[in-house]
């Protein structure tokens, strides 16, 4: 019997795989933010940085914060980082010090349905201007997991043209911004992984960073093709 080898992000079997449940937790508020934008009448332009102000306005917001239980943290937007500015800071903060180094990095992409199996598009973006720099080092990666946002703004079919197409493009080396050949020492490529309620669109990969450690990436695609003007 032939075996099927079809790419299909929904039934890939993961084998072990290191969570963070701290982190877990405030990814599900960050999809309590997503159902608070896309349920507001208020429009949202197709760009990148102002879909991820809108994401830092809430979580920024002191009664969101005291009702979702993230007081003891930080977002804040464009930290420097190695060699760049990271979408957004997660800093978990206490009352003694903490390593200036010790936090969370979540980074924002927009994902459309065009030129799904090239190497210049939004999709192909997410990996090498995002899934890229954590791998590459551009980024740090204290905790040895971050995570992606996935601003979807045009109809798509979520798996096939998305995070299949996503997943296409793991092996491949590819030129980033910085005209650097990077690529994303896949592992395993995302999989459709139960981390936040529920949330039918959460994903997680794993890649080798370039210290020779693993990472471990969660994934959000977020749907904002009804919301854009």
């Amino acid at each position: 019997m032939a075996m099927d080898m079809t790419l299909n992000a929904t039934t890939f079997v993961y084998s072990q795989i290191r969570r963070d449940s701290y982190f877990e937790s405030i990814l599900i508020s960050c999809v309590d933010v997503y159902n608070d934008i896309v349920g507001s009448p208020n429009k949202l332009e197709n760009n990148e940085n102002k879909i991820r102000d809108r994401f830092l306005k809430l979580l920024q917001d002191l009664n969101f914060k005291q009702s979702h239980k993230l007081k003891n943290l930080k977002f804040d937007k464009e930290t420097c980082e190695n060699t760049g500015r990271a979408d957004i800071r997660v800093l978990p903060t206490k009352a003694e010090y903490i390593n200036d180094e010790e936090y969370y990095i979540i980074e924002c992409k927009r994902l459309d349905s065009k030129n799904l199996y090239g190497t210049s598009g939004l999709n192909a973006e997410y990996v090498k201007n995002g899934i890229c720099r954590f791998v590459s080092g551009y980024y740090s990666t204290y905790y040895g997991c971050n995570a992606m946002f996935g601003f979807v703004v045009e109809h798509v079919d979520m798996e096939n043209d998305i995070v299949n197409n996503i997943n296409s493009m793991l092996n491949v080396t590819m030129t980033n911004d910085h005209d650097v050949d990077v690529n994303a020492n896949v592992i395993q490529q995302l999989c459709n992984q139960d981390f936040a309620n529920s949330y039918p669109y959460s994903y997680l990969s794993t890649h080798t960073h370039i210290s020779g450690k693993e990472l471990v990436l969660y994934h959000l695609m977020f749907d904002f093709s009804n919301n854009i003007v």
